[in-house]
């Protein structure tokens, strides 16, 4: 039996969309049920970045959930499930250990969607206290100047899997770099004429904080465990010597030897959480807390 030129046409023109559709469906590029786009993030800072440059756009999964730490956290089936779908990946690219230790694997559940280093770009500063001295510091976020460079790349990778919105994108992260950099020239601003520069802290998360306000960050943690008995009176002699009033200690660790060391110089134990999600606000009231404990040691 023959078949008509234009039953062939026909044909063809369904196969060649099916492919098209199969396609489009491989590089997941197009929105998800709920109309916008699967993106996923590593921690929550990120999903601030990820929030208000995708706006209405996008459906943000963060793998290091509240309460959780980025050294010992394992996906949950539902996270997985979401990451399945996502179109775009965001890792923060510094050696952050969730990453090192998931991410083959968290790309292995969906080896289409794109993968964006968020620290492209972004000089990385070697640690230099305890077990993990020689290695590069993951805690880029950190500092709002390596935050601009993170969110640029956020930017350019969603407008390589939802082209359609570029112009959105631009204008959503253009308006947040604004907002970054007024956030840089208030701490300048606040350390200007500030002579003590030395802050104690438990984990050493504020490299580069300080490495960008010429600032000096002292550890208590030691080579990633409890400082000794020797060590906490080293500290403590450190801390009166420099007149540090005020120790710094993240949530997610124990506060037992800051405490230790707080009640003997005759200080105080603040807490700050470099993870927390509403990363603008929480970096503007850390370096308000910080500056205010310079400026009165």
């Amino acid at each position: 039996m023959k078949i008509r030129n234009s039953t062939k046409v026909m044909i063809a023109g369904i196969v060649l969309a099916l492919l098209a559709a199969g396609g489009a469906a491989g590089c997941n590029s197009t929105p998800s049920e709920t109309g916008k786009v699967g993106v996923a993030v590593s921690i929550l800072p990120q999903a601030e970045f990820m929030e208000r440059i995708g706006g209405d756009k996008v459906d943000v999964t963060v793998m290091v959930p509240p309460g959780a730490s980025p050294h010992s956290y394992e996906p949950a089936p539902s996270q997985l499930t979401a990451l399945s779908k996502a179109a775009m990946y965001a890792k923060v690219g510094s050696g952050v250990e969730f990453e090192l230790t998931w991410m083959d694997k968290l790309i292995a559940q969906n080896q289409d969607m794109l993968v964006v280093d968020c620290s492209q770009g972004i000089q990385l500063l070697d640690m230099t206290v305890g077990e993990e001295a020689g290695t590069k510091d993951p805690h880029i976020w950190m500092s709002p100047v390596n935050a601009e460079t993170m969110v640029k790349n956020i930017t350019d990778g969603l407008i390589k899997v939802d082209p359609d919105n570029q112009s959105y994108y631009e204008k959503n992260r253009d308006d947040y770099l604004a907002e970054l950099a007024q956030l840089d020239t208030d701490i300048r601003s606040g350390l200007e004429g500030v002579t003590n520069r030395t802050f104690m802290v438990y984990h050493p998360s504020f490299g580069y904080f300080a490495a960008e306000y010429n600032l000096t960050m002292l550890a208590i943690e030691d080579e990633g465990k409890e400082p000794t008995a020797s060590g906490i009176l080293h500290l403590i002699d450190e801390a009166k010597s420099l007149g540090i009033k005020v120790i710094f200690v993240e949530p997610q660790f124990n506060p037992q030897s800051a405490e230790v060391i707080a009640n003997e110089i005759g200080g105080s134990v603040i807490y700050i959480d470099p993870l927390a999600r509403d990363y603008l606000e929480n970096l503007r009231s850390m370096s308000s807390e910080l500056i205010s404990t310079l400026k009165s040691s």
